[in-house]
């Protein structure tokens, strides 16, 4: 029997599949949900010095009350080129330009924007659940290379098999968790 081998397959599965948990987390924090979040602009990139720049990379951003986001340039020569980025980044946000810095008010959702965003975030949580199960996939494959190579025998196959899943149940369960969250942030009035 080879119990250091499926050590490992169940550290790289916890590993993996607590990664696809903060990828998950992350693309959530994209999500307009009528509260200021600095997290709203981690995607944006600029045009700055002659390539492509992400946005924190050019800029100090900051959430100064709960319906604010100020974007304020290193170099005020990059302003107009920031204020651009974010026109198309398509948030749904228009920057006001002071000559110093950016502000983006986050107005109040309407219900259908609410629902439209619900309906977005569960999309984003089936993607999640799809990488848990193709890292449950690939370790599967795992366990069964190693009975076939006579390392495990049926019996303890089996018994890694029902570890897997019950790893990936628990997993399945914390994507569940995060999503009821983001739902409640998107819907809440």
């Amino acid at each position: 029997m080879n119990q250091d081998a499926l050590k490992k397959i169940f550290k790289a599965t916890e590993y993996k599949m607590s990664h696809a948990i903060d990828a998950l987390e992350h693309h959530f924090n994209t999500l307009r949900t009528g509260r200021a979040s600095t997290a709203l602009l981690d995607d944006v990139e600029v045009e700055a010095y002659g390539q492509t720049m992400p946005l924190k990379q050019v800029a100090t951003i900051s959430t100064p009350d709960a319906k604010t986001i100020t974007v304020t340039p290193w170099d005020k020569n990059q302003l107009s080129m920031i204020e651009k980025a974010l026109l198309m980044a398509d948030l749904g946000l228009n920057p006001q330009n002071d000559g110093k810095m950016l502000r983006l008010i986050i107005p109040p959702l309407t219900e259908e924007r609410r629902k439209e965003l619900a309906k977005k975030a569960h999309h984003m949580a089936e993607e999640g659940r799809i990488a848990i199960r193709n890292v449950r996939r690939h370790q599967k494959d795992e366990i069964e290379k190693l009975r076939k190579a006579k390392e495990l025998s049926d019996d303890e196959a089996h018994a890694a098999l029902d570890d897997l899943q019950k790893i990936t149940d628990k997993w399945i369960a914390e994507v569940e968790k995060v999503m009821k969250h983001k739902e409640e942030e998107i819907m809440e009035v």
